[in-house]
């Protein structure tokens, strides 16, 4: 399914979070989006997922106005694995898992033998079908991301939204994650903090900075040491991967901030100033 994010703003609490973004996601694609804390990553994946509703500007689904869909036609067309989430009570692992086939039934009831083959089938590709009884609250926080994962992909949708999925993973599950994700043969809209990561598994990468677009096309033409210092404050050093040839970064040091005085007159011994 393609996406498209057509001149998008998001305000909250009146203040724009998200500003004039377009970012075409053609069907099947991975698109990485990249930024510093506070960018308008997670507003943006919040008002494509429907959760926010934009202050101006679309998104379409297949060229269907996301506005006009029902929060049950928006459920079947995308998933959401949020940053944030407060499934903090006492549920079962696979009874979690389960919530993502809501919006296929057909009413209240019990799941059918098709719904629970296709939740623990997600919870055996992410590696978590031993924790199908466990309760959720007890989890650990990898082990929770793990499990909302799952539920994603039950909820069988052909667009995954995922907001920082490898939080708390240690780093085999981080590439096991992603290289599901890279898998799952669906569109998908992850934002990530690792570069790395994105400049690996990912089709395209937006870069936001403020909220507004600062640069968007293949992780080789867009990741550069330039981009990384302007964008993220860091310094870093670009060299290629020894097996796969692909730019990696190795980041430095964080950018010194300018000083009070970089532009002002340095004053002499005599009292006169230098340029």
């Amino acid at each position: 399914m393609r996406v498209d994010i057509e001149d998008l703003d998001v305000h909250r609490g009146g203040r724009p979070v998200v500003s004039g973004v377009s970012i075409p996601v053609p069907p099947g694609t991975v698109l990485g989006l990249l930024g510093p804390n506070g960018s308008g990553k997670s507003t943006l994946l919040r008002a494509v997922s429907g959760i926010a509703s934009p202050s101006s500007g679309r998104v379409r689904f297949d060229g269907a106005d996301i506005s006009f869909l029902s929060r049950r036609e928006i459920a079947r067309r995308v998933a959401v694995m949020a940053q944030e989430h407060s499934e903090e009570f006492e549920i079962p692992v696979l009874d979690l898992v389960l919530l993502g086939r809501i919006p296929h039934g057909k009413g209240f009831g019990r799941d059918s033998d098709h719904d629970i083959a296709i939740a623990e089938q997600a919870l055996d590709r992410v590696g978590a079908a031993h924790l199908a009884t466990r309760s959720f609250s007890a989890l650990s926080g990898g082990e929770r991301q793990r499990v909302l994962f799952a539920r994603a992909l039950t909820q069988d949708t052909p667009v995954l939204v995922l907001d920082e999925p490898t939080n708390h993973l240690d780093i085999a599950h981080q590439v096991e994650l992603v290289d599901l994700v890279r898998s799952a043969d669906r569109t998908v809209l992850v934002a990530l903090h690792d570069l790395n990561l994105a400049a690996r598994y990912c089709d395209t990468v937006g870069v936001l900075d403020g909220g507004r677009l600062r640069s968007l096309g293949p992780p080789e033409r867009v990741l550069d040491t330039d981009l990384i210092r302007s964008a993220f404050g860091v310094e870093s050093t670009s060299v290629a991967h020894p097996r796969s040839g692909r730019r990696h970064f190795i980041f430095d040091a964080r950018t010194p901030e300018p000083g009070p005085d970089t532009d002002r007159p340095i004053p002499t011994e005599e009292g006169s100033s230098t340029p």
